[in-house]
């Protein structure tokens, strides 16, 4: 690995930072919108999951569009649509402008992340592959941990706008940066082939400091394309369902627990700012668990450490309903809830790795994500019906907790290939 190849890497963990921060900022927002337009649970909740909602589209849409026109390409737009999106973000006047701007902005941050993962793989040597996409996955909640932390004090001087313009300029200043220092990666190079792409591999190996390449390598062979048909063949269907509905189930739990707890705070009579720091702490508690839960695998069996964080899961976040005397020890509660929510999403993907066998694993892990996603876009929504049809916090929170205890329920019904 030679420096500028890992400045390459650095900087798509970086990446997912930005996409982290930009992913929950309409959280730390969402108290001085409902203020300043005076909404109702309801509308907020709405606006609360539209890039989330986005996000899976551009998962899909625009991780196919990086594997046909490259990865460099793409995540440059990807920073021009989030950019411009948190900069209209700050501009909005009414729900259903802000509503719309989320969702483009939420293309971007899902074409981003799909981007990301792709680019530290093919950045990374087969040595230091694993673990630079394991730091890769941290910096999701860390930029939500940095940026969180610069948006409470953004909070405590200033206007919820003010929020969206730090995430516009901090974009952008993104975007000369992976101008200059991203490269197209030599394994899209390689498999996507044309007229001078011996020529184009050979000036990143220049750059990158490794000795040039004579040929091109073989062809790879063309992808086995996995149907919808096989992940529901006798076998292999409830290694499907069970997986896809846990992570539906569960993932309703988890963002309703990061994209409410700015508002849920407020109004318990805390400020927004320091609203802001409950949000911080909740993702360092997920950054926590997400790490504990990875070494325990060494030790203890995958499916056994999910179902327990889930199971926790219910318990802390039916706690968090409760309230608590101070605003420490709500944190605490948010951070634990945080530890074992997060925990358990991390787990949900070992579990996908093992569930599903070598020919259709991609496919689906795929499969169980994108529907799942649906599951990340209508947590928030049903919690805001449910708060606007006059349900107290302790009630909402039960019933928004029993996405992981459900979740857990399906985990038992799990065969994982080896067992």
């Amino acid at each position: 690995m030679r420096p500028l190849q890992i400045a390459a890497v650095v900087l798509c963990i970086l990446l997912n930072a930005l996409d982290g921060f930009d992913v929950l900022a309409i959280s730390f927002a969402s108290p001085g919108i409902a203020s300043e337009w005076g909404i109702d649970r309801a509308a907020l909740g709405f606006v609360l999951s539209m890039e989330l909602i986005g996000m899976a589209v551009g998962s899909l849409v625009l991780g196919n569009l990086a594997d046909r026109i490259g990865r460099r390409p793409t995540v440059l737009g990807c920073l021009v649509v989030m950019a411009g999106g948190m900069g209209l973000a700050s501009l909005a006047n009414s729900v259903i402008e802000l509503s719309l701007i989320r969702l483009a902005t939420g293309l971007g941050i899902g074409g981003m992340l799909a981007c990301t993962n792709a680019l530290v793989a093919e950045f990374s040597n087969d040595r230091h592959r694993n673990l630079a996409v394991a730091i890769m996955a941290a910096g999701y909640p860390m930029g939500a941990i940095i940026g969180g932390s610069i948006a409470t004090g953004l909070l405590a001087d200033g206007h919820w706008r003010d929020v969206f313009v730090f995430g516009a300029i901090i974009t952008g200043v993104f975007l000369p940066i992976a101008w200059v220092l991203l490269p197209e990666s030599i394994g899209y190079l390689a498999q996507k082939r044309g007229p001078n792409a011996l020529e184009r591999i050979n000036a990143t190996l220049r750059r990158f400091g490794h000795e040039i390449a004579q040929a091109l390598p073989p062809a790879p062979e063309k992808a086995h394309s996995v149907s919808i048909a096989q992940l529901f063949a006798p076998g292999l269907a409830r290694v499907t369902i069970v997986l896809t509905l846990a992570y539906f189930c569960h993932i309703m739990t988890f963002y309703y627990i990061l994209k409410w707890i700015p508002k849920i705070v407020v109004d318990m009579g805390y400020v927004a700012s320091r609203a802001g720091d409950v949000l911080v702490w909740a993702n360092v508690g997920g950054l926590l668990g997400a790490a504990l839960l990875s070494v325990m695998t060494y030790r203890f069996g995958v499916r056994a450490l999910v179902i327990t964080a889930m199971l926790a899961s219910t318990v802390l976040v039916s706690l968090f309903g409760q309230g608590q005397a101070t605003l420490g020890g709500l944190a605490l509660v948010a951070a634990a809830a945080g530890f074992c929510t997060n925990a358990a999403v991390v787990g949900l993907y070992a579990l996908f790795a093992r569930g599903f066998p070598t020919s259709v694993r991609a496919g689906g892990t795929g499969f169980a994500i994108g529907i799942g996603r649906g599951g990340a876009a209508l947590g928030p929504i049903v919690a805001g019906l449910l708060f606007n049809a006059g349900l107290g916090l302790g009630y909402v929170s039960l019933l928004m907790a029993m996405g992981s205890l459900i979740a857990a329920g399906a985990l038992l019904f799990l065969k994982e290939q080896g067992d």
